[in-house]
């Protein structure tokens, strides 16, 4: 059982924050906000989402892409972080998993997932 004045307060933490839903196979593009020294810039992180966790004010969501060199980076990101500016959902994924770990060992073609048909 929560103490109240900490569920008060998360519940002013999620209302602030409009999220788009998503899932597991979806693709996203992320405005993070990144400071260097005393500059702040918004970078984009493009990728596949391989996996949601928790619920409430921790839960969290883990993307992939594959960067230079085809080295696979991965970023676990709270969903309701202030660094986050931005959730655009790019493509939504046919996937019959909740987790996409096997993606790890996956490359090129092998590793696509096909796109949700409406």
């Amino acid at each position: 059982m929560k103490n109240r004045y900490i569920a008060s307060f998360e519940a002013a933490q999620i209302n602030g924050k409009e999220i788009p839903q998503f899932r597991a196979g979806d693709t996203l593009k992320l405005g993070v906000e990144i400071k260097e020294g005393n500059k702040k810039r918004v970078q984009a992180f493009e990728g596949v989402v391989i996996a949601r966790h928790g619920e409430g004010v921790s839960s969290t969501f883990t993307i992939r892409k594959i960067g230079a060199n085809n080295v696979g980076v991965e970023r676990i990101f709270p969903l309701f972080s202030d660094s986050l500016k931005e959730i655009n959902v790019l493509r939504r994924g046919r996937v019959r998993r909740a987790k996409l770990h096997y993606l790890r060992g996956l490359t090129g073609k092998a590793a696509k997932i096909k796109e949700l048909r409406k």
